[in-house]
């Protein structure tokens, strides 16, 4: 009970500074749906943990509920590092499109003014 009361407070924390960031007008707004709809999914998971160990348990497997959870977290998190690693790629590319660009640009109008 104790641990489950701890980390509904960490999940409200990171729920005001997910407010407090908007307001900042440091974070889009499909950020601030995603983000919130993933701590929301992250406080209902602690609130109904005892169901989701039944659940799992039905299902079959033998861990608890909160060791499928910590599993389903993890390949959820390499989803995103790989996504983010493709996005960071492409910035890369669009960069260097773009540095040479007016890499371009700047010896043509050397060229010009000699």
């Amino acid at each position: 009970m104790l641990q489950q009361l701890l980390a509904l407070i960490v999940i409200a924390f990171f729920l005001a500074r997910l407010f407090w960031q908007k307001q900042k007008q440091q974070l889009a707004a499909g950020e601030l749906v995603f983000w919130f709809i993933f701590w929301i999914g992250a406080g209902l998971a602690v609130v109904f943990l005892k169901s989701i160990d039944r659940l799992v348990a039905q299902l079959g497997f033998s861990g608890s509920g909160i060791q499928i959870l910590i599993y389903v977290a993890i390949a959820i998190l390499f989803y995103l590092l790989f996504r983010l690693r493709l996005r960071l790629a492409k910035l890369e590319q669009d960069l260097t499109k773009i540095v040479r660009s007016i890499a371009l640009n700047n010896n043509a109008n050397k060229k010009d003014d000699v």
